[in-house]
């Protein structure tokens, strides 16, 4: 069993470009996940001088975790807009995911893209007879759009279900084969695509963003922040606004593939899709959720999943963990930081919807910078207010974050370390300690650079994770996903 996304399977990551000298663009995309890729692509033909960076490879951070689902189903989101915003908005928040999934078939069929795109109906199911309700009324919401939806008493494989609604119009694909093929496009439109090239810093002057790397300096005229967690904003921008939720996956290898997918409606969450490649076919199985600041245990939620895949009588070949920004009106983050200034755009907080918005952010953003209207900017415009009367989870979530943190500083040697990690106060900075099966002591600082939670260690994984916002590193400390954007390698001798 490989502790690794499926996705990343017989990836090659010999070959990419890394930036090595200070160049000047007129747009800078930090980020080469699905939000990333899209806008460069749809910017292709700008006549813009465009350079897209990304600290890892393109696809290979939040993306390639995913399940690889284009959904519009997706578990009750219409319901919660329709009850905290408003109808209209769960209307058209509908439009825009059932054509973010046209968007991505139509590039697949003009570019001819290889990436297992498949059309699939999609099953919306509970065990529990209390949200019986709210499934059929989000059934009525869809229908009310004009959307066909069947009812069912079970779902095409052995899991217990009480009721369902399915959709015929949905898809599933590989996002990583996708991406690559997105990179390829966008190369031979002279779009610059560095990997393995992190942006430590950001600065405004008069008229341009002077973007620091390690060694070198990016001018750029505009701004676009893809990365999972837009690190680069006001310090409790995001960590007031937003949530970070935890999820576990597995791809076991199966005898036959089925045509659907399925996700409850309810927690424990699970979710099922299907994937075939050249060799093998899989069911790819998600099993349970929940935020960061909640859960730290690693173990016990991995051996959850696992007791699911027993009794679906299958052994995981892969396992590994994602995580999703969860926006407090249930509604992406995509568009400009300032009113009327295009110069710094974002896209994140998808929900655990990233394959559809991150593909709809790339319309919203590249049709921003070229000053086209789009119709579903209002909607997700980062600068929106809220209802407070209706909508109580923006204090919340500021409240949860801040309990993650005295958690954590309060309790470090948590019970399930079983002797293998230490913590140690030296020359006044907190420093902790994972030594090997093999004996081996990798040692960090056990401080998250972004705002100064204390870390877990996650053992299934082997990484350093921080609670609050999210931040992961490597198991010697050099970071993997932000908000952090600085390693935490501990460089002296003990």
């Amino acid at each position: 069993m490989k502790n690794k996304s499926l996705w990343l399977q017989n990836t090659d990551n010999s070959s990419y470009k890394k930036l090595t000298k200070n160049i000047k663009c007129d747009i800078l995309i930090i980020g080469g996940g699905m939000t990333g890729m899209s806008t460069a692509y749809h910017l292709r033909n700008s006549n813009l001088k465009i350079c897209l960076v990304d600290r890892d490879l393109v696809g290979h951070g939040i993306t390639s975790k995913t399940t690889g689902k284009l959904n519009y189903l997706q578990e009750l989101i219409f319901y919660k807009i329709d009850k905290y915003v408003s109808k209209e908005a769960a209307k058209i928040y509908l439009d825009s995911q059932i054509e973010a999934i046209n968007i991505v078939e139509e590039i697949v069929n003009r570019e001819q893209i290889d990436c297992n795109f498949e059309k699939v109906p999609s099953f919306l199911f509970t065990n529990k007879k209390n949200e019986i309700k709210k499934i059929q009324k989000q059934k009525e919401l869809l229908e009310s759009c004009g959307i066909k939806v069947n009812e069912h008493k079970n779902i095409p494989i052995n899991i217990n279900c009480k009721y369902a609604i399915s959709v015929d119009d949905t898809a599933v694909f590989h996002p990583l084969k996708y991406l690559s093929y997105l990179k390829d496009i966008c190369i031979k439109k002279d779009i610059n695509i560095y990997e393995k090239t992190k942006i430590t810093a950001i600065n405004k002057d008069k008229n341009n963003y002077i973007c620091k790397t390690n060694k070198n300096t990016i001018i750029a005229n505009k701004i676009v922040v893809a990365s999972h967690y837009p690190y680069f904003l006001l310090p409790f921008f995001m960590p007031a606004k937003t949530s970070i939720e935890k999820s576990y996956v597995s791809a076991s290898k199966i005898e036959e593939i089925k045509y659907f997918t399925a996700i409850t409606s309810n927690n424990p969450v699970k979710s099922i899709r299907y994937h075939s490649d050249i060799k093998n076919n899989y069911l790819i199985y998600l099993n349970g959720t929940h935020k960061t600041c909640n859960n730290y245990d690693e173990k016990i939620n991995f051996d959850k999943l696992k007791r699911d895949l027993k009794k679906l009588k299958i052994e995981p070949q892969y396992i590994w963990s994602n995580h999703d920004i969860m926006t407090y009106d249930y509604l992406p983050f995509i568009g400009r930081i300032e009113k009327n200034d295009s110069s710094f755009l974002i896209g994140t907080g998808y929900n655990t919807w990233g394959m559809t918005n991150g593909s709809l952010a790339g319309v919203i953003i590249s049709d921003i910078i070229l000053q086209n209207q789009n119709k579903y900017e209002k909607l997700f415009d980062p600068r929106r207010s809220i209802n407070t009367s209706k909508i109580l989870k923006y204090p919340l979530y500021l409240g949860a974050n801040v309990k993650a943190f005295i958690e954590t500083k309060i309790n470090k040697n948590k019970s399930w370390y079983k002797g293998n990690v230490e913590f140690r106060k030296i020359d006044g900075e907190n420093i902790a300690i994972y030594t090997s099966e093999k004996n081996i002591k990798h040692v960090v600082y056990n401080t998250c650079p972004h705002l100064k939670c204390s870390l877990i260690f996650n053992e299934i994984e082997k990484t350093w994770d921080c609670p609050c916002h999210g931040s992961r590193f490597d198991i010697d400390g050099h970071v993997i996903s932000g908000p952090a954007n600085y390693d935490i390698k501990y460089k002296k001798e003990l």
